[in-house]
């Protein structure tokens, strides 16, 4: 990931007081907007490398969508997306580090820093992410029974899942 997207994602998902941003209804920022308070803090980008950075990432971090921009997920700051309530596939998954497992299984999956639990209806995104924590292991979600039970899920502009918590006896391993 470019510092340049780097930059982005700490500003639309974490710190947009960074740069005097205010985020709208949705999660939404007018591009125009963005452009010109990252200008005033010394991080010049134009449009058309903007559009380049949303269009090439390649998680799909970001939506620009009629002049405004918004993280597709992965907030830290309260905002909602005003993403609708879906129902899940039966089964998603959640990429996490071995060294997690002990705490996973005992309280199951929570966001920590994040507003929700991120899920993949994919098996090897899952290990992508786990990847990043350590040696990867993919945990099955029987998102069917949740769904069942009341929990609510969303699914992000980008394809991930979000719901705000699962609880640990919804967990197995790998594919059913």
């Amino acid at each position: 990931m470019s510092r340049e997207s780097k930059f982005l994602s700490r500003v639309l998902r974490h710190e947009p007081g960074l740069i005097g941003l205010k985020i709208e209804k949705g999660g939404w920022v007018r591009v125009e907007e963005l452009l010109r308070k990252m200008k005033a803090v010394g991080q010049r980008m134009t449009r058309e490398r903007l559009e380049e950075i949303v269009r090439d990432n390649d998680k799909q971090r970001f939506t620009i969508r009629d002049g405004k921009i918004r993280a597709a997920q992965g907030h830290s700051i309260n905002v909602d997306l005003e993403l609708p309530v879906l129902v899940p596939s039966p089964y998603l998954y959640h990429g996490t580090a071995a060294q997690s497992l002990d705490e996973i299984f005992a309280e199951g999956l929570y966001p920590g820093s994040r507003r929700q639990v991120h899920l993949s209806h994919e098996v090897e995104i899952a290990v992508r992410v786990g990847r990043r924590h350590g040696k990867p292991v993919v945990l099955r979600v029987d998102a069917e029974a949740m769904h069942t039970d009341g929990h609510l899920f969303f699914r992000a502009d980008n394809g991930v899942w979000l719901t705000d918590r699962v609880p640990a006896g919804y967990l197995g391993f790998g594919v059913p």
